[in-house]
């Protein structure tokens, strides 16, 4: 009995184990048959690519289609009657000769290329000064200060002694020699009694008088006007120490400023108006010599030069006064600049396309000149762009929720 049951328990398990098995993995791998279908994990194991099927060459990828473009917007209408109530005007896009003005405030500031220091090139002290206020008018030749130094005062005692020494000796054999030797230390002493702007002059004299001078004079190299006097008299200076600053005035420039945006439209050689409010009526005329290669940090703004001749010294420095440069721009496809609507992130024009239809449309601006706008790309020469009321149209647009076409 007992090995009956045995062999009955070993009939019935294993078929039993293998239902329990398929049950748990799931009937996926089975086709209705019990079988392994051919769509089944285990069946695509074995099978073949449809590339690798005899006489059968492997498919070639189709090319994408491109996209295509997106439609145009729908447009608002604006019936006739209600354009005459709001006052919509519209006006076609062209060619036009625009022209820009650049309007700026300048600074009259010192020519630079006319501005000098006189300072001591020996040390000593001054004991005679005759330019003794700031503002005063320096001529080239005119005395400025009386110094003594020792340095000078032996200088001219070693020249008066080798003139003697000259003098005395004989222009026959070795005496020649000797006369030759006493006329180059002359020259020394002179060339450095020269070097420290003792005018020749003064040389003269103390050669032809024998007797050295205690103070001698110090000259003007330069015309102009004393901007700053650091000479004090009877004040001791050191060799290179400022005694005056002169500037010429007799040409002045103007400093003008130039926002970043707008540097690209100047160049040097452009012309401009200055006027000063302390002149009115009177219009200086100016050509751009130099622009500056650095941009302030604070105002955004490069400086461009103009130099003013001011012959009467009427023009004086830290003036300020209107500038004006005007730029011809050439001709250019351009709208009124009320005709586009600045988002901050796009521009947007209203086409019209007839029978009270009004198309949003997006625009690439460029420049922008006495009231017209530059347009790049978005709306060709000869439409119709509303040119007022373009704002009642985008409200009217938004509410609708029509949007314009990206620009492409």
């Amino acid at each position: 009995m007992n090995r009956t049951k045995s062999i009955c328990a070993w009939i019935v398990f294993p078929p039993l184990v293998l239902g329990v098995g398929l049950w748990w993995g799931g009937s996926a791998a089975l086709d209705g048959r019990g079988f392994v279908g051919p769509n089944s994990a285990l069946a695509q194991g074995h099978q073949h690519p449809p590339s690798a099927e005899k006489g059968k060459p492997p498919s070639a990828p189709q090319a994408a289609k491109p996209e295509p473009l997106p439609p145009a917007a729908p447009p608002v209408e604006i019936p006739p009657d209600k354009q005459k109530l709001i006052g919509l005007k519209t006006t076609a896009a062209g060619y036009q000769s625009l022209a820009k003005t650049i309007r700026t405030v300048g600074r009259i500031e010192i020519d630079e290329r006319k501005q000098a220091f006189i300072n001591a090139k020996v040390e000593g002290w001054i004991e005679k000064l005759y330019i003794n206020a700031t503002g005063a008018t320096v001529k080239q030749g005119q005395p400025i200060a009386e110094i003594y130094s020792p340095e000078l005062l032996a200088t001219q005692q070693e020249l008066l002694n080798m003139l003697r020494w000259k003098k005395s000796l004989k222009g026959e054999g070795f005496g020649a020699l000797l006369t030759q030797d006493a006329e180059a230390i002359l020259e020394a002493a002179r060339q450095r009694l020269r070097l420290w702007d003792i005018s020749e002059d003064q040389i003269r004299r103390i050669e032809e008088t024998g007797q050295p001078v205690r103070a001698l004079t110090l000259y003007s190299p330069v015309s102009g006007q004393v901007m700053q006097k650091m000479a004090i008299q009877g004040m001791k200076v050191m060799a290179g120490e400022k005694l005056l600053e002169v500037v010429d005035l007799s040409t002045v420039w103007v400093a003008a400023d130039i926002y970043e945006s707008e540097l690209p439209l100047i160049k040097v050689g452009d012309r401009a108006q200055v006027r000063l409010s302390y002149f009115p009526g009177q219009d200086y005329s100016a050509v751009i010599d130099f622009i500056y290669p650095t941009l302030s940090a604070e105002s955004r703004t490069a400086r461009a030069r103009f130099t003013l001749p001011n012959p009467q010294g009427k023009l004086k420095p830290q003036m300020f006064g209107q500038v004006e440069i005007k730029i011809n721009l050439g001709r250019r496809l351009a709208v009124p600049e009320d005709a586009v609507l600045d988002t901050g992130t796009r521009q947007i024009v209203y086409v019209d396309k007839g029978e009270g239809n009004f198309e949003p449309r997006e625009v690439t601006a460029g420049l922008r000149a006495e009231k017209w706008v530059e347009i790049l790309k978005g709306v060709k020469p000869g439409e119709k762009v509303a040119s007022s009321a373009n704002f009642l149209i985008d409200s009217e647009a938004k509410l609708k929720g029509i949007a314009p076409r990206t620009n492409q």
